[in-house]
């Protein structure tokens, strides 16, 4: 509705001004609106939704090792309560695994909550980016043999997540999590564009990059310090 105000208040413009302020002014500003409007409409979103998922496997509802579900903050907290249970509830895995440090936890609570078994439910609370997610969740789960995971993140995240934990040594099957319905076109916009600067940085900074076997066993020193001094680890 305000777009159409806003080219209904131009055309008005255009009908009355002298054609000096048509060429100069209203034209520039009717193409720069028209813009505006394609860059934030619902098919600006699909498309660049779409060039960060096209190439991601379908998750084909095979047993896995493992659930990991990586947190994102609390709006879309919720969201993973739900599909982690669902996915429990198909018996595809013996154990689930929440990754965040301001989500780990809450998101374990409502799991064991909703009746999930707290035996076979943990996870840990130190890491602060998807590339922290990765170290920490392979500093717990492949010393265990856990190397098939299905990875529970939104679909925005998965991409970059899914390499991360690619090149730490995991086969990893996606399982998308749809961004909130009630969210407007721009909000789910701005999450969409960020991951794009997202995947250039960790391009960037090497963060991209297969790790050795080596590395995949021997936690950094950064993280052999936190595990050991920060309380990562967490059970219910």
């Amino acid at each position: 509705m305000e777009s159409l105000i806003f080219f209904a208040f131009l055309w008005l413009l255009w009908l009355i001004s002298p054609r000096f302020w048509k060429r100069r002014v209203i034209l520039p500003v009717a193409i720069i609106g028209l813009i505006l409007l394609f860059v934030t409409s619902p098919l600006m979103l699909a498309l660049a939704n779409q060039g960060l998922i096209f190439s991601l496997p379908q998750d084909s509802g095979e047993k896995v090792d493992a659930v990991v579900i990586l947190g994102r903050g609390e709006p879309l907290r919720a969201r993973r309560v739900e599909f982690g249970a669902e996915i429990w509830e198909q018996k595809r895995a013996p154990m689930l695994f929440v990754s965040g440090m301001l989500d780990a936890e809450e998101i374990l609570t409502q799991l064991a909550q909703k009746g999930l078994p707290k035996s076979q439910i943990s996870g840990e609370r130190c890491s602060q980016t998807t590339e922290e997610n990765a170290q920490f969740t392979t500093a717990l789960l492949y010393p265990k043999g856990i190397q098939k995971i299905l990875l529970l993140t939104d679909a925005p995240h998965m991409l970059r997540a899914q390499i991360l934990f690619q090149n730490h040594g995991f086969k990893v099957i996606p399982h998308m999590i749809p961004l909130p319905l009630q969210w407007s076109t721009i909000k789910q916009l701005k999450v969409v564009l960020r991951e794009y600067a997202a995947l250039l940085n960790y391009q960037w900074n090497g963060y991209l990059r297969p790790r050795t076997q080596e590395e995949i066993v021997n936690p950094s020193e950064k993280v052999s310090d936190r595990l050991k001094n920060w309380n990562c680890r967490l059970n219910i």
